[in-house]
């Protein structure tokens, strides 16, 4: 896997996977809290031939450096525009799913020229008044009891009873990635969380915008996918049957289609 090293000396892990067609659209792939870019393999697949696709590891994440806090959305914000600078990628469809549909709204909010397109997947721009609190807490449980002792309450956030049943291993192999986490980087992304308030760009998003949520996500529930929707003009709010949290591992064909679909409206945009 290919590395580069951020201003601040950080290595963040990325792989380009290519197109197989001329003139295909560029995708970024932005993963969720303390897993890595894997929650993206089925997405890339469903892809393949169809789109020019970076995915990394964030900052604190996966293969990625660990160097100590504080993480905010700003700073994973500008890795990704350094990133992007790296690879030389000008204007690219960016797409977010948990934590990294907030670092998608900060990274299109503060660097709008670069982005074609939002794909903004069981996200929020905001956690709640108690979020702080909320989330800190949950970081301090994971250094007091270890990440193993989350595990179960990941799993049922994550996925769906009938998904648990019929992909054990992928299932297996997202709590590997989980547990890989280092406690720090983790409790310092639990308190990124806590603290993002994205709302203020939400009304300045110029470039399309696609709000995709499972139907049962009740970590970032179906009301927060509506409030994404309903701040952020022109966009479109799709609910994906049956899913929790990680649609992209849980439905990745249809989040494929729908970052197809936002892809022509981005390009007819721009037409």
């Amino acid at each position: 896997m290919p590395m580069f090293t951020t201003a601040d000396g950080c290595p963040i892990a990325y792989t380009i996977h290519s197109p197989r067609t001329p003139n295909a659209p560029r995708m970024v792939l932005i993963h969720s809290l303390a897993l890595d870019a894997s929650i993206w393999d089925g997405v890339i697949s469903a892809l393949a031939g169809r789109a020019e696709i970076l995915a990394y590891d964030c900052r604190g994440h996966g293969r990625s450096g660990r160097p100590a806090g504080p993480f905010t959305t700003e700073l994973f914000a500008r890795d990704l525009l350094e990133l992007l600078d790296r690879v030389g990628w000008q204007k690219v469809l960016i797409a977010g799913c948990s934590m990294g549909g907030c670092v998608a709204q900060a990274f299109a909010g503060q660097y709008a020229s670069r982005a074609a397109a939002l794909a903004l997947i069981d996200t929020t721009a905001w956690y709640g008044e108690d979020a702080p609190k909320t989330w800190r807490e949950r970081a301090a449980t994971a250094e007091a009891k270890g990440l193993a002792g989350l595990v179960d309450f990941q799993m049922t956030r994550w996925f769906g009873d009938a998904f648990r049943a019929a992909h054990p291993e992928l299932v297996k192999a997202a709590i590997r990635v989980f547990l890989a986490n280092d406690l720090a980087c983790y409790a310092a992304s639990c308190i990124l969380l806590g603290d993002a308030d994205l709302r203020y760009f939400l009304p300045h998003l110029a470039m399309p915008v696609a709000v995709i949520v499972g139907e049962e996500d009740y970590a970032t529930p179906l009301a927060a996918a509506q409030q994404l929707h309903q701040a952020i003009p022109g966009s479109t709010l799709t609910i994906l049957p049956k899913a929790r949290h990680l649609t992209p591992m849980e439905c990745p064909d249809l989040i494929a289609a729908q970052l197809i679909a936002l892809t022509k409206r981005a390009t007819s945009t721009h037409a």
